[in-house]
């Protein structure tokens, strides 16, 4: 598997449909919730900063992540992790660690901090071993 990682400017619904039907298979709702804001114009991951990635392999979306300026936090150089999901297929092949990885990157250059919410134990122990820590003290 070779995982190639994209920057989106222009979302593609049609592109999008494997992920959105697999997360909501899965109980997720919050990949339709990116297609439903990017189209509605409400967040296109377009403020400075910000970005939206897709991951492909062999041409196919298996996985998606974006990076926002907090949209909770009005606290200056706060960035949030948004919307990673990856294919239930394709899970555990690195798919997610090379989408979080270029988020950081890209955070580090932009933002003074990364913060993200789960409360999902899977994903939680992912982000764990990515490096990031549980806060009891920032939001």
């Amino acid at each position: 598997m070779t995982i190639e990682i994209n920057h989106i400017k222009e979302l593609s619904v049609r592109e999008l449909k494997p992920l959105v039907q697999d997360s909501q298979k899965g109980g997720f709702s919050f990949v339709q919730l990116l297609v439903d804001e990017w189209m509605a114009k409400i967040n296109c991951f377009n403020k400075s900063g910000e970005i939206l990635l897709l991951a492909k392999d062999n041409h196919q979306p298996v996985g998606i992540c974006g990076l926002n300026i907090d949209p909770y936090y009005r606290v200056s150089g706060l960035s949030r992790v948004r919307h990673l999901y990856v294919l239930s297929s394709k899970r555990r092949q690195g798919v997610g660690s090379k989408l979080i990885k270029e988020i950081i990157q890209i955070a580090k250059q932009n933002f003074d901090w990364l913060n993200l919410r789960t409360n999902n134990t899977e994903a939680n122990l992912f982000y764990l071993a990515q490096g990031f820590q549980r806060s009891y003290e920032r939001p």
